[in-house]
């Protein structure tokens, strides 16, 4: 178990600044935003495969990300950012993942937590953590547990100092991105409080310092696929808390939301992002490939039945695209009259896009194998990374539950329930 300061991956961690940095150029338009997502990702595709073969985390491609100013794009313009649409948002992470599924995942958590923001923030909070984003600075992940019966359950607790500030502690995993991290945002149980109606205690998010004291942070991710996301283990002893970094989290699903749904849309877009990937990658090996005796063509590419998987395949990740696209604009309309029947709505397209985008991340990334024949198989090439990170992310919520959910909603019009997976 090491701090930040001294662990041997330090060269992947963030470089901690003044909170008064100013902020750096942002995107002033939803095109310019994707514009933008556009050339860093052309620059992160190179060497992306190189990255993932040796596990070296992406440290200056993050610092770039967070030079580019699309860290604050969703910062709403009272702020000082531009508030870009659902649509684009999810945009931005479908170009990202086709270029590295790894690296789009990292900022995923930030954004997640500055719509938390958006929606249970008081004023002097929205200032001040909105003005961090606005200077590039990251916020990560710490919320899920292995202890619990389910996801949803917490040991991690926030108890009250007399001063009137918290004390917190805990163990959290799969904290994608805190290695890169200025900001943790902490899932707890507000301890003190007595239990609800169901017998559970309420939670709230904690907004800490990566490197506040107290604060441990493991590089100990070790899955097969999505390998250089940082996805370690942070552990929280004694770790004290102002009462003005604490944002209420159940209250967030105590009426119609689409909070769950623009954290989903992301998850689905970079599966998405993932397939196109996969499949652009099949194009260049299919490019090298020998073309089989029995179909008695010049190249690979003429080969009708190899044609024709790949034409299957391209229909997939469309489908998956345009599906996507449709649960963005789903989540937009709904936030803009915010019902039971519009978010139950939004939650069902986003539930349609993520299952899609599951489905044509793992067949793309399977088939590009045979399309490019025994050749692409090669180690050096490293392509089974589009695989290993597909069924990688694919396995974050099963698709079995959306499918549930999708089909009651179908068949009798029960809407899914309200949670952060929907």
């Amino acid at each position: 178990m090491l701090p930040v300061s001294d662990n041997p991956f330090a060269a992947g961690t963030a470089k901690i600044v003044a909170a008064d940095q100013p902020p750096v150029p942002v995107p002033r338009s939803d095109a310019e935003a994707v514009a933008v997502a556009r050339g860093i990702a052309a620059r992160f595709a190179v060497g992306a495969a190189a990255r993932d073969a040796g596990r070296v985390l992406p440290s200056d491609q993050v610092e770039q990300l967070s030079a580019s100013g699309l860290l604050g794009v969703t910062v709403p313009a009272p702020f000082g950012g531009v508030d870009v649409s659902v649509a684009t948002l999810a945009e931005i992470f479908r170009v990202l993942a086709t270029a590295d599924a790894s690296l789009a995942q990292i900022p995923h958590s930030h954004f997640v937590f500055l719509d938390a923001l958006r929606r249970q923030g008081d004023d002097n909070q929205q200032r001040r953590f909105f003005a961090e984003a606005l200077a590039g600075h990251r916020f990560a992940n710490a919320q899920t547990e292995r202890g619990g019966r389910t996801i949803t359950e917490d040991a991690t607790t926030l108890r009250r100092r007399q001063d009137g500030g918290y004390v917190l502690s805990g163990e959290k995993y799969y904290c994608t991105g805190a290695l890169f991290a200025h900001w943790l945002v902490v899932r707890a149980v507000l301890a003190d409080e007595p239990p609800g109606p169901d017998g559970t205690r309420r939670k709230a998010l904690a907004y800490i310092r990566r490197d506040s004291p107290g604060v441990t942070v493991e590089d100990d991710w070790d899955g097969m696929g999505q390998r250089t996301t940082a996805s370690g283990t942070v552990r929280l002893d004694g770790v004290a808390v102002d009462a003005d970094q604490i944002v209420a989290f159940t209250s967030l699903f105590d009426g119609p939301t689409t909070y769950g749904a623009r954290a989903q849309v992301l998850h689905a877009a970079l599966d998405t992002g993932i397939a196109r990937g996969a499949l652009d990658a099949a194009v260049g090996v299919v490019a090298k490939a020998r073309p089989w005796a029995d179909a008695g063509v010049d190249r690979a590419a003429d080969d009708p039945l190899l044609i024709q998987q790949a034409g299957e395949l391209e229909i997939d990740v469309r489908a998956a695209e345009a599906l996507l696209r449709e649960a963005a604009a789903a989540i937009d309309a709904a936030e803009l009259d915010p019902t039971d029947d519009s978010t139950a709505r939004a939650s069902i397209a986003t539930a349609v896009a993520k299952v899609a985008g599951a489905r044509a991340a793992v067949r793309a990334a399977a088939e590009l194998f045979e399309l490019g024949g025994t050749r692409s198989a090669a180690g050096a090439l490293n392509l089974h990374r589009h695989w290993r990170d597909g069924r990688t992310h694919t396995l974050h919520d099963p698709s079995r539950w959306k499918v549930q959910h999708i089909g009651r909603w179908l068949l009798t019009g029960t809407p899914p329930p309200r949670h952060g997976q929907l």
